[in-house]
């Protein structure tokens, strides 16, 4: 991708290294976490269940402290200027596609962390991988993520690129509403429906990001040769079908949550074709 002389976005938040964020006004360090940690397991509880009702028992916010000699290495320096510029170029690209539809875009906020997180919707670990928290409209990331996505085979600029288009896709769904009303189309299904409507949510999220790049591209010449083929590549890596495979789990439909592998590419190509987010209604063409 062309994307080193981008402009660079104002709404990242860094905090790699300090562990996450914690209410409360009482700073947690290293002992304190592995404490709750080793009380979790003489208890038999979750510790990130523990460590969030620490960090509640009281107002205000500070970071859970880490060691202080952390450095970020070159390698992921350069992987959050990348960041900052993909979410800038999608800052600029956003208001106009939904112009039409009466609503303002209001960018998220891109968080960097490391190891562990707490968001407004509660504790998350790098493991857990990227994700979009609509109760406080921001984005997370652990850039190590990344190589993860290298390692099941999908290496690139554009397959980063897209992984924060779906995420920022999931904050475009809830500025327009849709993450609202599938949320209480859930609390009235069965366990198989909650997880299709979470199917047709995530794959609106793909597709939302191919129209990002398509417009990016149309308006910036941002994408190079081989690029679309990344962005289709890290879409097959982390279909629910592939994934449980490699886990050495049976491939049960009923309880994918994000859409098979086939699914996940068709989804972003519909999105980098089409540009128009009207083609992106997983909604009406999954349910005939």
């Amino acid at each position: 991708m062309r994307w080193q002389m981008g402009r660079r976005s104002e709404n990242v938040e860094d905090i790699r290294g300090s562990g996450g964020v914690l209410p409360g006004g009482m700073k947690m360090g290293c002992g304190t976490v592995i404490l709750v940690i080793i009380i979790s397991f003489i208890f038999g509880q979750n510790p990130l269940q523990l460590l969030t009702m620490l960090s509640s028992s009281s107002g205000g916010g500070t970071q859970m402290q880490m060691p202080e000699n952390y450095q970020p290495t070159p390698e992921e320096n350069q992987a959050a200027d990348f960041v900052s510029v993909m979410l800038a170029d999608m800052e600029d690209t956003w208001p106009a596609l939904l112009q039409p539809t009466g609503t303002q875009y209001v960018p998220p906020k891109l968080v960097l962390f490391s190891q562990m997180v707490q968001s407004a919707c509660g504790y998350n670990e790098a493991a857990s991988g990227p994700f979009y928290c609509p109760l406080d409209h921001k984005v997370y990331i652990d850039l190590s993520f990344f190589n993860e996505l290298r390692r099941l085979g999908a290496p690139g600029d554009f397959a980063e690129a897209y992984v924060i288009g779906h995420e920022v896709g999931h904050h475009v769904q809830n500025l327009i509403g849709t993450s609202d009303k599938v949320r209480r189309l859930q609390e009235q299904s069965s366990e198989a429906e909650a997880n299709a409507l979470s199917v047709m949510l995530e794959l609106q999220a793909d597709c939302y990001a191919g129209v990002w790049a398509y417009h990016a591209n149309q308006q910036r010449q941002v994408l190079e040769p081989g690029d679309v083929e990344e962005g289709m590549q890290a879409a097959a890596s982390i279909g629910d079908d592939r994934l449980m495979r490699m886990a050495g789990r049976a491939v049960q439909p009923e309880s994918f949550t994000h859409g098979t592998s086939e699914q996940r590419v068709q989804w972003l190509r519909t999105g980098l074709s089409s540009g128009d987010c009207a083609s992106c209604n997983t909604f009406a063409r999954m349910r005939r």
